[in-house]
């Protein structure tokens, strides 16, 4: 790392976008830093972060692609000295959905992390730094799918503990996680597949072969295309017409397809929650309540309306109930995803069963929302980070046990 602007992470950026601060202003201070020290890859990583905040990938790309050529070891201080714990997390490159955003986690603890680029051709060098615990936080996608091959050998017997083992991590795709949770108990996650842009023309021309796409397929639908993120282009088709006019706006190859089941409670509106499950034990992280289907945290209301920020406030206090009422089905997630560290965003069907929307461990989870509209967050998510890291000092000390043995 070159002298100057320390390599920030992606918490700073996502605790200023949560309080709705100007990015740009940001965004252009680093680029008047960068005519200074064009040899920083840490400030272009900055710098990428920054516009990838801001939606434009195509600069954040290409920033991070410069930074990448210069290095491809990132470290970030634990905020508590001495450190406790060195955990290397490997990352892909990529956008900000590619990834474990493990910092916003880990803020103020006393853990250093060292991010490292990993890629396919050359997935681990030789001098990697000493580390007590080593953590998979690539996605799985189809550019991501190579390099978590060539890491699974490797990792297989790594002298240190592995969290998210390679091999494991294509459970979170979409097609993938509805099979694996077909049947398991208590669950409602109607079978997601891939489909090409051909079948569901076919479909647009011929309504009745909705069926032929998947067992009990029919309208109405939940089309995305595949590798969308945040809601990009995910649409409720109600019938053949909706359809033909979706493919005339969206341009993709291939889309997920699933049946859209109603979730919404007596009142009409849908709500949301997103649960982490950190070696199995489920901790909340949110919930968000909408009149819209498809809910976002950042577009539900939550900051605009009391009352639902209430009804999440009670939600939270009475996590347990809900975790005990849905054991079984939180229970099957852990086990058959077989992640260590896993978030779920979910809901409850009228009928009583945990709708799975995603599992994936790359989902944002934070304690950065403003303090005085969300009082009863910060206690809530000091939880979670604390599960996370009592967890990560256990698996140290079985770590350094089972070297002992």
């Amino acid at each position: 790392m070159q002298p100057g602007a320390p390599f920030l992470g992606l918490a700073p950026f996502a605790r200023l976008s949560a309080a709705s601060g100007d990015m740009r202003a940001v965004a252009q201070a680093l680029l008047e830093l960068a005519g200074q020290e064009a040899d920083n890859p840490g400030l272009w990583m900055n710098l990428s972060t920054a516009f990838f905040a801001m939606g434009q990938s195509d600069l954040g790309l290409a920033m991070q692609a410069q930074a990448l050529e210069a290095q491809r070891l990132y470290p970030l201080p634990a905020a508590r000295q001495p450190a406790g714990l060195r955990l290397l997390l490997l990352m892909a490159e990529g956008d900000l959905a590619e990834n474990t955003p493990l910092d916003c986690l880990l803020e103020g603890s006393d853990v250093e992390i060292t991010l490292y680029y990993a890629k396919a051709d050359a997935p681990l060098p030789s001098d990697l730094p000493e580390h007590d615990l080593l953590m998979v936080g690539i996605s799985d996608t189809v550019a991501n799918r190579p390099l978590l091959a060539a890491l699974t050998p490797l990792l297989a017997a790594w002298p240190k503990p592995v969290i998210n083992a390679p091999q494991h991590i294509p459970n979170t795709e979409r097609s993938a996680a509805s099979a694996l949770l077909a049947d398991a108990p208590g669950i409602a996650m109607p079978p997601t597949r891939e489909v090409a842009r051909a079948a569901l023309q076919d479909v647009a021309q011929q309504p009745e072969g909705v069926a032929s796409l998947f067992d009990d397929c029919a309208f109405p639908l939940i089309v995305r295309p595949v590798g969308s993120h945040a809601g990009r282009d995910l649409a409720r088709i109600a019938d053949a017409g909706e359809l033909s006019a979706y493919l005339d706006r969206v341009s993709d190859a291939c889309f997920y397809v699933s049946r859209f089941i109603d979730y919404s409670g007596t009142d009409g509106l849908f709500r949301k929650a997103r649960i982490a499950l950190i070696d199995g034990q489920a901790h909340v992280c949110h919930m968000a309540i909408s009149s819209h289907w498809m809910i976002h945290y950042v577009n539900a209301g939550m900051y605009e309306d009391a009352a639902k920020r209430t009804e999440e406030a009670a939600f939270m206090a009475d996590f347990d109930a809900f975790a005990a009422r849905h054991r079984d089905a939180l229970e099957a997630i852990h086990r058959r995803s077989m992640l260590d560290y896993v978030c779920i965003d979910c809901a409850e069907t009228p009928d009583g069963e945990l709708l799975i929307f995603e599992i994936d461990h790359a989902m944002v989870a934070h304690a950065m929302d403003p303090a005085e509209l969300f009082p009863y967050k910060q206690p809530q998510m000091q939880k979670v980070k604390e599960a996370f890291l009592r967890y990560l000092h256990t698996r140290h000390a079985h770590g350094v046990q089972a070297r002992a043995a």
